[in-house]
């Protein structure tokens, strides 16, 4: 991979911001909460119904239900145990139906029907139907409740595969370029944008599974090598895992990383040809879900996933310091098990054999085994007495307050004081002081940005502090960074004040910026600054 084809991609690394619009506020957050409502039949009392309710509309497609059709599938889930007695009961299922209609799972329709009586009628009549998001909802908690607990395989023969997509998509665009040079309209050039698509919604596919899968992967060990305690057989299974499996798949992955950023960098010079060939979904309208591929956000993702951007490591690179830490993790595991201070010999065998006791006991045994353990020789209080007099006899032992236990008496089994003596933690002298500094730090930087909103549009006869200077390349950094290409114009932001540092494009333009430290000069460029540089809501 060339230093040009790095430059395409950093390039269009950072999307430009995207405008505040503070009217949209309050419409996404009521979304966000609409949307939200639709988990809440999983945090009900009464879930098992609803889940089974859910599960029946979207067991086939197009499900069209009346709530007597869902009675008769709800009396045989109660005599399966599956829901709890009397929930197939009509009026119940109708309680529940509705409220899955106000939490927006499920929408009202109605259909001609015979009936013999008023309530056989309205009951007959309204139809039900799964709304789209209820779906995709359901479908999730479904593939959560199957998935199982342990390690996932990571999909390391989807790296080749991917390669392999990406050129042919470089191929494929060439040939349907071609052929609609010479006839857009024309059966070949269809059938030549059907291969491209097919080829960018395989490769979109492909990586949505090895990201997922390399996601699952790490969450998984990173529940497990942060343990404290650890033993020594699950030490040597860690150590297989991490040595080797885990080693294996980040060579894979950087091994393919640099062809893959290559065809990136070739695609990236050609983006605008591919997604108008893709085109906008004409027979679905506008607003529509598209399959990934279609947007230059979905290409932009892609491309942050395997190459750095400034400021933006890739994901490659977190996973090589994920990697990396994992085997810290384990590395420590192994130092405090072998060491004369560490885990072993420990009380972790003794606590696990004395919890199968108190498993296996009764209540009579689980006394007696809380006495002799714990030699308490109480069955209601864990805690000694405390320091007034009253009585507490009402509370048993497993309802009351609970004790924690340092790591020292769970390794040890003694309360002796070990390593360094800790550092005082209240220090207001230091803080004090790193507090006038911040103060400090934020007084500079107000008066740098009020010293460019001032200068304004007479920056280029303006001399500039040292501080101003600074401010000014740090926007200016933002602001070319967040540009696509060379030619388009780039803006960025202050965060904290209003103040916006704007570069455009202009052949023959020669921008000069002076100041205490020297003179910055900007060819076939136009700066501009705006804003009056004070913090919103400084005045109220």
């Amino acid at each position: 991979m060339t230093a040009s084809d790095h430059e395409v991609l950093r390039a269009g690394a950072v999307a430009p911001p995207a405008a505040a619009d503070p009217a949209a506020a309050p419409a996404d957050t009521a979304d966000d909460a609409r949307r939200l409502a639709l988990f809440a039949y999983l945090q009900a009392p009464e879930h098992r119904t609803y889940l089974a309710i859910m599960r029946l509309f979207t067991s086939t497609l197009l499900a069209d239900l009346s709530a007597g059709e869902v009675t008769a599938a709800l009396a045989a889930a109660e005599r399966e145990g599956r829901v709890a007695p009397g929930e197939s009961d009509v009026d119940t299922v109708i309680d529940r139906l509705r409220q899955l209609v106000r939490w927006g799972n499920l929408v009202v329709g109605r259909r001609e029907t015979i009936a013999a009586s008023i309530a056989e009628f309205q009951h007959g009549s309204v139809r039900y139907q799964v709304s789209k998001l209820a779906v995709r909802v359901q479908r999730d908690i479904d593939a959560l409740l199957r998935v199982p607990e342990g390690a996932r395989e990571v999909s390391r023969e989807l790296l080749p595969a991917i390669d392999r997509g990406l050129a042919g998509i470089g191929e494929a665009l060439s040939a349907a370029l071609t052929a609609r040079r010479r006839d857009p309209e024309s059966k070949a050039a269809r059938q030549a944008r059907e291969r491209l698509a097919e080829q960018v919604t395989t490769v979109f596919l492909q990586h949505a599974e090895l990201a997922a899968t390399v996601r699952d992967f790490y969450a998984y060990l990173g529940q497990v090598v942060t343990r404290h305690q650890l033993a020594p057989e699950e030490i040597s299974g860690f150590r297989n895992l991490l040595v080797e499996y885990i080693q294996m798949v980040v060579a894979d992955v950087l091994r393919h990383t640099e062809t893959i950023a290559a065809s990136l960098a070739g695609l990236a010079q050609v983006r605008g040809d591919l997604l108008a060939l893709l085109g906008p979904a004409d027979q679905l309208g506008t607003d529509v879900e598209r399959a990934r591929g279609r947007t230059a956000a979905d290409w932009q993702e892609l491309t942050d996933w395997f190459v750095d951007s400034p400021g933006r490591p890739s994901q490659v690179a977190a996973l090589r310091e994920a990697t990396a830490r994992a085997i810290g993790s384990l590395l420590a595991s192994v130092k405090r098990a072998t060491s004369a201070g560490g885990v072993l010999p420990g009380r972790r065998g003794s606590l696990l054999k004395l919890a199968a006791w108190f498993d296996a006991a009764d209540q009579e045994q689980a006394q007696r085994l809380h006495s002799a353990a714990f030699g308490l020789h109480s069955s209601r209080h864990l805690l000694p007495a405390p320091d007034y007099d009253t009585d507490n006899d009402e509370v048993p032992w497993r309802d009351g307050p609970v004790q924690d236990v340092v790591v020292s008496v769970r390794s040890r089994g003694d309360r002796g004081a070990r390593g360094r003596t800790s550092k005082v933690l209240d220090d207001p002298m230091t803080e004090e002081t790193l507090l006038a500094q911040a103060r400090e730090q934020d007084q500079r930087r107000g008066a740098a940005v009020g010293e460019l909103a001032a200068a304004g549009a007479r920056l280029p006869q303006t001399r500039l502090s040292a501080d101003a200077l600074g401010v000014l390349c740090e926007l200016l950094t933002l602001a070319m960074a967040g540009r696509e290409r060379d030619d388009d114009t780039g803006t960025a932001l202050d965060p904290v004040h209003r103040l916006r540092v704007t570069v455009r494009p202009e052949p023959g333009e020669l921008t000069t910026v002076r100041s205490a430290g020297g003179t910055l000069t900007l060819r076939d460029t136009a700066l501009e600054v705006s804003g009056d540089g004070a913090i919103p809501g400084a005045d109220r």
